[in-house]
């Protein structure tokens, strides 16, 4: 599989070198199309990895296949619209993140479907204060080329991918650990460490030509 979306699908790559040797990571990107999951894992493999995956979007027979997929998948289950789901399944992320495996989240909470970013949810910061596992900043273009929103796949050399350097942010770890998880406090420093991964997302973004 990883031979095909090298070979069919990936035109470029940029900061291969700056995925981490050893160790598990919080692969944490842009979103445009679901072909950013192949994407995600390429880079990932060989390592044991995890995504957390939404299960409030499709019905019928395309919400039973998903169901399929993400139970022999191992995919984490989260429905956007329940405040319990999302904690939940963050709490579920930091139990595989403590056990070593990478997770894949897409901090957006869904594709662009205009294919412009938008911003940041704080999940990949809880899960980072949580886990004490670096994030690795990662950017797409052109994969929602390759297989548009409900549309059909398209198999063309198109994606983009820029990969940042792991981030760490040791000091405002430090600080959570001494503030109630439920306080303004803590959620304001969740704010700060989501915007800055953003901003690096973004930067990367607009480096990719």
């Amino acid at each position: 599989m990883g031979g095909i979306v090298r070979s069919k699908l990936i035109k470029r790559i940029d900061g291969w070198e700056n995925i981490p040797k050893a160790g598990n990571f919080i692969l944490s990107s842009n979103h445009l199309s679901h072909a950013d999951w192949w994407m995600s894992g390429y880079i990932i493999t060989p390592r044991k990895f995890t995504f957390i995956g939404q299960v409030d979007q499709y019905t019928g027979w395309n919400g039973f296949w998903r169901n399929v997929f993400y139970l022999y998948g191992g995919i984490i289950p989260i429905n956007r619209k329940s405040d319990e789901s999302k904690k939940q399944a963050l709490a579920k992320a930091v139990e595989m993140l403590k056990k070593g495996y990478c997770v894949v989240i897409y901090p957006e909470g869904g594709r662009a479907y205009d294919g412009k970013m938008k911003e940041f949810k704080p999940g990949v910061a809880i899960l980072y204060l949580e886990s004490a596992v670096p994030v690795l900043p990662v950017a797409f273009k052109g994969s929602n080329e390759v297989l548009p929103p409900h549309g059909k796949l398209k198999f063309k050399k198109a994606i983009r991918i820029s990969i940042g350097k792991s981030m760490d942010f040791p000091k405002e770890r430090e600080a959570s650990a001494l503030l109630d998880k439920n306080s303004r406090e803590y959620y304001d420093l969740c704010d700060k460490i989501t915007k800055r991964i953003e901003e690096e997302v973004r930067r990367l973004l607009a480096e990719i030509k």
